[in-house]
C-alpha cells in the first residue's frame, strides 16, 4: 500500500510539473509561431534544462498535444463512474465537460485558439493529432464494451457509437475555432451531439444499443 501511495504521489507530481511546462510553452508558441519557437527556447522560458524537459516530453510536437494525455485519463475516468443504466450518449456528454471547461475557460482562450491554429495549419501536429484522438476512442471503446457486454471482436457497435460521439466533439472544436463571435464551446457540442444523438435500448443492461439514424 505504501508502495503504491507513492506511486501515485510522483505521478501526480510528474503531470503537475507537465502541466506547467506545457501551458508555458505553449504560450510561447502561440505568441512567436511553432517553427520559430525552438526548444530552447522553451526551456529558457519554463527555467529548467533541455535534459530536463526530454525527461516529461520527447519532442516539441509532445508539448503542443501533450492535453490528449489529459483528456484521455479524465474522459476514461469520468465515463467509467457514470451509472450504468444512465444513456451511453448523456455519459459520453458528461465525459466532455472536461474539454468544455478547457475551451470555456476565458483567461486561456487566447493561448488554447493560437495552438489550435497552430496544429491546424501543421500537417504533422494535425496527424499527430488525429493519433492521439484515435487512441483516446479505442480506450474508451473498450469501457462501452465492458459496460454493455458487447465483447465480440465482430460487432461494430460499440467502436461505432464510441466514434460518433469523438465526431461531434471534433465538429465542435473546429466550429469553435472558426467562429466569430465565437460560441461557448459546451453549446456547440450539444447541437453536434444532438445532430446524431442514437437511439438506445437497455444500454445500462447490456442489451443492444441501436445504430445513429
Amino acid at each position: 500500500m505504501q508502495q503504491s501511495q507513492t506511486i501515485s504521489v510522483r505521478e501526480r507530481t510528474r503531470r503537475a510539473v507537465r502541466a506547467e511546462m506545457t501551458m508555458l510553452g505553449q504560450e510561447l508558441i502561440a505568441a512567436r509561431g511553432y517553427e520559430e519557437t525552438t526548444i530552447e527556447d522553451i526551456v529558457a522560458a519554463v527555467g529548467m534544462s533541455k535534459r530536463t524537459f526530454f525527461r516529461y516530453f520527447t519532442s516539441k510536437d509532445d508539448l503542443v498535444l501533450s492535453k490528449y494525455e489529459f483528456f484521455g485519463d479524465q474522459f476514461a475516468e469520468v465515463f467509467a463512474a457514470r451509472p450504468r443504466d444512465e444513456p451511453v450518449w448523456e455519459s459520453f456528454r458528461r465525459a466532455f465537460d472536461v474539454v468544455v471547461g478547457y475551451f470555456d475557460d476565458a483567461t486561456q482562450v487566447p493561448r488554447i485558439l493560437g495552438m489550435e491554429k497552430v496544429i491546424d495549419g501543421n500537417p504533422a501536429l494535425r496527424a499527430g493529432e488525429l493519433e492521439r484522438v484515435s487512441r483516446v476512442q479505442e480506450e474508451i471503446a473498450v469501457l462501452l464494451r465492458e459496460r454493455t457486454g458487447r465483447h465480440s471482436p465482430t460487432d461494430p457497435g460499440p467502436g461505432a457509437i464510441t466514434g460518433a460521439a469523438f465526431s461531434c466533439l471534433l465538429a465542435a472544436k473546429a466550429t469553435w475555432i472558426t467562429a466569430d463571435p465565437r460560441p461557448p464551446f459546451g453549446e456547440l457540442l450539444d447541437q453536434a451531439m444532438a445532430a446524431l444523438k442514437p437511439a438506445e435500448k437497455g444500454v445500462g443492461k447490456g442489451r443492444s444499443v441501436e445504430r445513429p439514424r
